[in-house]
């Protein structure tokens, strides 16, 4: 019987999990500050949703999702990323309203069918935030420059801002025949359901990885030179306002993002230290994706950021909060025990992190254990102390010793 986890997931053990309570708690303190409100969505949705939101022509759709028919026969998907859930609760609970803004963010699992990789496992997790409501550059400089301040709130170097503009429907229309009559030799040199589904979408040779498609597609025509004066402006307003908020980017013309859903802004980060697969986060603008998923016309613009991408970045000497307790309870003999246990419910009740010996082995071991668990203190509940109603207070970093009254002692350990 095979009891490993499954291929393509991992576990964070305390040490590990302390890593990704810096990240996410850095992650929630920032969007507090910035009037975000938190979402959290089911960790499966009708398929029908991605089917929709995501776009039925990427791989997120046709190749990676975990999707299976439930005991009632619906199909059933393991969502594969936070946007379309958060659409689906915006719309299904009105959450806008006439004129309003609303701004979300989620901590979330995210599930792909894909070979794992380094940062990229089929059980994956996201940071996320999106804003309904917001036609306006600046919503697209708030995401993004909440981004960029996530990533330097936990330390992270060498990073890059890459941006792009996608345009409207009817500029994206204009450019996808350009590409497509640039990059028809390549494409006639694939095999024919790969090629059929770079016809379908032909936005997806900017967005390859493959050497091949790079190499030939190095020449092909520029979006920026398709897009209509509206977004036009509205690129150049978000690049003044980024500007003015001292947040450096690089204009990538290739940019196109994996999913359909983006228009107008799309953006990465990436990392010089990540190798080929340097992505970090990516986002953009998707003024179609709430009234596609049954809502009214709504302009929206989000990111995603994934967690495990962000500590492989993290520095070990990221602050990172140690989960050692301020006390360990030592009971000398085992009749202390009890007494051991009631005075560290005591102490943890005044909000004063404290183990203890649940076997009340010897004294010794108590004093190892006191030691491996990076106690500042042991308070050592004797026979003769505690029949004055004391108890030793020790010092396990400056190996020094008082005598506490009981009474005096959360104040004694608190100061």
């Amino acid at each position: 019987m095979d009891i490993s986890a499954p291929r393509g997931t991992k576990d964070a053990l305390p040490d590990e999990a302390r890593r990704w309570r810096f990240v996410e708690d850095t992650f929630r303190r920032l969007c507090r500050l910035y009037g975000y409100g938190e979402i959290r969505t089911p960790v499966f949705e009708h398929t029908e949703l991605f089917v929709r939101g995501v776009g039925e022509g990427t791989d997120i759709v046709s190749k990676e999702m975990y999707t299976f028919l439930d005991k009632g026969g619906r199909s059933i998907t393991l969502k594969p990323e936070g946007t379309a859930p958060a659409v689906r609760a915006y719309v299904e609970h009105h959450l806008g309203g006439q004129g309003a803004v609303t701004k979300l963010f989620y901590v979330t699992p995210i599930f792909r069918y894909e070979r794992p990789q380094a940062g990229r496992l089929r059980q994956a997790h996201q940071v996320g935030l999106e804003v309904f409501g917001a036609a306006s550059p600046a919503a697209d400089a708030e995401v993004i420059q909440l981004t960029m301040a996530f990533y330097e709130a936990l330390g992270l170097k060498d990073l890059e801002l890459r941006l792009n503009s996608l345009g409207d429907a009817e500029c994206r229309r204009r450019y996808r025949e350009a590409l497509l009559s640039y990059a028809a030799p390549y494409v006639a040199s694939l095999p024919e359901d790969v090629a059929e589904r770079m016809r379908n979408n032909p936005l997806r040779l900017l967005d390859s990885k493959d050497p091949d498609c790079i190499e030939a597609m190095n020449g092909a025509p520029s979006i920026q030179d398709y897009l209509e004066p509206e977004s036009r402006e509205h690129f150049e307003a978000l690049l003044a306002l980024l500007r003015d908020l001292g947040v450096a980017c690089v204009l990538e013309p290739r940019l196109v993002r994996g999913l359909d859903y983006y228009n107008r802004t799309v953006f990465e980060v990436v990392s010089g230290s990540l190798g080929a697969q340097n992505s970090v986060c990516g986002g953009g603008r998707y003024d179609g994706l709430v009234e596609l998923c049954g809502g009214p016309s709504t302009p929206a613009v989000g990111v995603a950021m994934g967690i495990e991408r962000a500590l492989m970045l993290l520095d070990e000497t990221a602050p990172i909060a140690q989960d050692a307790p301020v006390a360990f309870v030592v009971a000398i003999g085992a009749e202390m025990g009890p007494r051991a246990l009631k005075l560290a419910t005591e102490l943890r009740q005044a909000g004063i992190a404290t183990d203890l010996d649940l076997e009340t082995r010897s004294a010794k071991s108590q004093f190892r254990q006191a030691d491996r668990s990076g106690a500042r203190f042991a308070v050592v509940l004797g026979e003769d102390e505690w029949s004055r109603d004391a108890v030793v207070v020790k010092d396990l970093r400056a190996q020094s010793q008082t005598e506490v009254p009981v009474c005096d002692l959360v104040a004694a350990l608190s100061r």
